[in-house]
């Protein structure tokens, strides 16, 4: 059967033995899994022992994670058993190893899938992958703050106006999105403001394709405007998002956390909150102005096209 390993790294600030005393203590997963984020609901238990625990939830399934071996402030191996949405087990293991700044943490998964499914391998790997990235980085904010500024909302299907907009569209790999995607927000921001167009909503970004094994993204990163903007500068272009019913999760907190909106919405797809329309790509719009409002404050709106 097709192996499955996926492993990734984070450093957080703190001495070894009070990162592994919080991902030993299963009470603390619940801020910082990528996963339980998805769904505030979901029903969690733990045995008297605080050997692991159990989920039992609509949009992340059910299984459990048992402890089978651990070293305070080294190491910690568990078994991990799904039982929905499939049943499948895996082996995740979790090391602490101690530097000058603080601990690296590193998150390991070992797996296989039914030699039928080999084809999802590599994206199995991708998805799962950036679980985990997310979830160390709250990791590393919850050990730091002892909270994570990062929390959504799923209000249900509702309308979206449409609007048409200017901007640019790139393709880039995920790692230097946020970068480039604040270039492009200042040029387009920038031929607005010269240009006397009349700005007709909040920024946004459109995500027209997105590869997760190659981690690149195309995007555009627009502003809405009234009418036609005429003649554009070479690099920028014109479009619409049409009227459309979309599916909204809203996040309020950094951007480097919007990772779990996106990863959220995908996840109450696949459970039948909403059926994808696969012919509007999903946008994301930046609710307040990242200039005038603390990182915690920020609010984004993620939206889904929906049938």
């Amino acid at each position: 059967m097709p192996k499955i390993h996926v492993t990734r790294s984070q450093q957080v600030p703190a001495p070894a033995g009070e990162v592994f005393a919080i991902v030993r203590d299963f009470k603390q997963w619940r801020p910082w899994s990528p996963w339980l984020i998805a769904e505030p609901a979901c029903e969690v238990t733990y045995p008297q022992d605080g050997s692991g625990y159990a989920w039992d939830g609509e949009i992340v399934g059910a299984g459990k994670m048992e402890v089978v071996a651990d070293k305070p402030g080294e190491s910690m191996t568990t078994k991990l058993n799904f039982i929905k949405p499939f049943k499948s087990e895996a082996d995740v293991t979790f090391t602490f190893t101690e530097n000058d700044g603080g601990t690296e943490v590193t998150w390991s998964m070992d797996s296989s899938l039914p030699f039928f499914m080999f084809f999802f391998k590599g994206m199995m790997e991708s998805f799962i992958g950036m679980d985990y990235e997310r979830g160390l980085l709250m990791l590393q904010e919850y050990a730091e703050t002892g909270e994570v500024s990062s929390g959504l909302e799923f209000p249900g299907v509702e309308n979206f106006a449409g609007c048409r907009f200017v901007g640019i569209r790139r393709e880039a790999p995920m790692a230097e999105m946020a970068e480039a995607m604040g270039g492009d927000f200042g040029r387009v921001n920038q031929w607005v403001e010269g240009s006397g167009a009349e700005p007709a909503g909040k920024p946004l970004s459109i995500y027209h394709k997105w590869n997760p094994v190659k981690r690149i993204a195309e995007y555009t990163a627009a502003i809405p405007v009234s009418g036609s903007p005429g003649e554009l500068p070479d690099g920028l272009v014109e479009g619409a998002v049409p009227a459309c019913r979309t599916y909204p999760v809203k996040h309020t907190g950094p951007y480097r956390y919007l990772g779990n909106a996106w990863a959220s919405g995908i996840m109450h797809s696949r459970a039948k909150r909403f059926k994808k329309l696969n012919s509007i790509a999903p946008f994301e719009i930046y609710e307040n102005d990242p200039a005038e409002t603390a990182e915690k404050d920020l609010v984004t709106v993620v939206r889904f096209a929906a049938k």
